[in-house]
């Protein structure tokens, strides 16, 4: 049994060793190998990711250059836009002063017409009225008129009575002369 102590620790030994420098024949370049291999991933992720934001710096670049030049094109539109308007309001304001100046004439002479129409429309209006008054005045009097006529008509009715009644009475006073 003695000779099985030191076999097998010694065979393990050996496959220990056999192992070992199995495993350290290739380990430095493997490790090696595996830290290039880690760089090089870390520096194309760095790379990719310069390249990513170089990218964006350029987009952005351009997007604010098409901003700029939008801006400027609209800011251009815009102020021939408000010349147009100005000059179609000057033009507009010039006709409108032509139109009156020529107008201007007309307009005084037809305002004057309308202020003598209107004061003989006033005189029309007052003639009217005086007319209306005279017409009431004149119903109101021959509505007297013809209430005074009946009076007098029933006056001269009952003198007439009166004088019949004179006459009657008269005639009954004298004597009846016999001859």
């Amino acid at each position: 049994m003695n000779k099985a102590y030191i076999i097998w620790p010694l065979l393990a030994l050996l496959l220990f060793g056999a192992r070992y420098w199995y495993f350290n024949q290739g380990y430095l370049e493997r490790e090696k190998e595996k830290v290039i291999q880690v760089q090089r991933e870390k520096q194309e992720r760095i790379d990719a990711d310069i390249a990513r934001r170089r990218k964006a710096i350029e987009d952005a670049t351009k997007a604010q250059l098409e901003r700029i030049a939008a801006r400027h094109a609209k800011e251009e539109q815009e102020q021939k836009e408000n010349d147009l308007r100005t000059q179609l309001m000057d033009r507009r304001q010039h006709a409108f002063e032509e139109v009156n100046r020529h107008l201007r004439p007309q307009l005084d002479r037809d305002k004057a017409d309308v202020d003598s129409v209107k004061g003989e429309i006033a005189q029309l209006e007052l003639q009217k009225k005086q007319f209306l008054d005279d017409e009431v005045f004149q119903r109101k009097y021959t509505r007297e008129a013809e209430t005074n006529v009946k009076t007098y008509y029933d006056m001269l009715e009952q003198i007439k009575k009166a004088d019949e009644a004179h006459a009657i009475a008269e005639a009954a006073a004298k004597p009846v002369k016999r001859d």
